[in-house]
């Protein structure tokens, strides 16, 4: 059997199979509710065979979201939409999970279609934004360096939403710790210059992160997998390092998270990166074997015998992929009919599954 088409068990979980789908922001949300839009996106991959769908970035206050058009989970109404979205996920034998984000000093930006760039203007519905220190990002607005009742709000937002996503339905909740948003500026000494119990040594960068860890592990008891994406390098000097994302990545298992999300960048504009095929899967080996620890791998993973590749090398527990999925909605059918493998076809797809 191809490793690719092997269940996973996290908790009480049992994920069909290691190609999941990453959380793509759409940007076509209104006042934070998913929309039409979002039903057909998310329920498309289940019917493609995902072994899970990583529901896109989504803010647990309203001043938390990249831009205006994020997806939320700060209400009753966004959370009820959103249980709407995992019934029909269900219905076609998926499983869904929500990412649960603050963006701080990158929230209330332009969407990326947008005429404008940068911050979005008080007149244009923009807000003032937060961060650990009062360091713009370039091109950004300055944002308010949090002080003591923020980070708490900041804490209790995290519970909260992670609350709503358990009532609606997820079967997984991910905490959102890289890009370049609110979690990973604390972890990046790039992002974080504060002289408190929040900045400085890794321990105390990592502090913010692993309270909300601690809020989602206690919102999703002890049944539900709990997932924490990084950033393993800021892809800058001075920056937030592969083997601090391994330490970071042990104390998040040790707080209540099931499997490490490995991604990269995010803190700083326009960084040098080498683009490649798998070129951040090394990350992911490096935490998983460093830290311990289950880890996901991401990073233009795009065919099934590179995502069967990454398995092999045991270089991760399962593979996420984003834009395949974007262009090929079944990827995981069209996967393991190449491999061999084995995964529940759709009825109606039946006639397509070996010729």
């Amino acid at each position: 059997m191809a490793l690719l088409f092997s269940p996973l068990v996290l908790r009480s979980r049992t994920f069909r199979n290691r190609l999941w789908v990453s959380p793509m922001c759409m940007y076509s949300a209104v006042d934070g509710v998913p929309q039409s839009w979002h039903r057909t996106h998310l329920a498309q991959f289940a019917s493609g065979g995902a072994g899970l769908i990583v529901a896109e970035a989504t803010a647990v206050a309203a001043e938390g979201r990249i831009s205006p058009r994020d997806t939320g989970i700060w209400t009753d109404e966004q959370r009820d939409v959103w249980a709407r979205i995992v019934e029909d996920v269900h219905d076609r034998g998926g499983m869904i999970g929500l990412q649960l984000a603050h963006a701080g000093r990158k929230a209330s930006t332009w969407w990326p279609w947008a005429a404008e760039g940068g911050s979005v203007p008080a007149a244009a519905g923009g807000w003032p934004t937060v961060a650990p220190s009062a360091i713009a990002f370039e091109g950004f607005a300055a944002p308010v360096a949090l002080d003591a009742e923020g980070i708490e709000q900041v804490v209790a937002a995290f519970a909260a939403g992670a609350r709503r996503a358990v009532d609606a339905g997820f079967d997984a909740l991910e905490v959102h710790g890289a890009h370049g948003y609110l979690l990973h500026q604390f972890l990046s000494p790039l992002s974080n210059d504060r002289s408190d119990e929040y900045g400085g040594s890794l321990e105390n960068r990592a502090r913010l992160l692993l309270r909300v860890v601690d809020a989602v592990r206690d919102a999703a008891g002890p049944d539900l997998p709990v997932l924490v994406r990084l950033s393993a390098t800021d892809y800058a000097e001075g920056g937030f390092m592969p083997e601090e994302a391994a330490t970071v990545g042990r104390w998040c298992v040790a707080h209540g998270a099931d499997l490490i999300d490995v991604s990269g960048g995010g803190t700083v504009a326009r960084p040098r990166i080498d683009l490649r095929p798998g070129y951040q899967v090394p990350f992911a080996a490096t935490i998983r074997s460093g830290g311990e620890v289950p880890t996901g791998a991401v990073g233009l993973i795009t065919t099934a015998v590179q995502a069967e590749e990454v398995l092999a090398s045991g270089a991760a527990d399962v593979v996420f992929a984003g834009r395949e999925w974007l262009r090929d909605p079944h990827f995981a059918l069209r996967a393991a009919h190449e491999l061999g493998g084995e995964v529940e076809w759709p009825a109606q797809y039946l006639r397509a599954r070996w010729r």
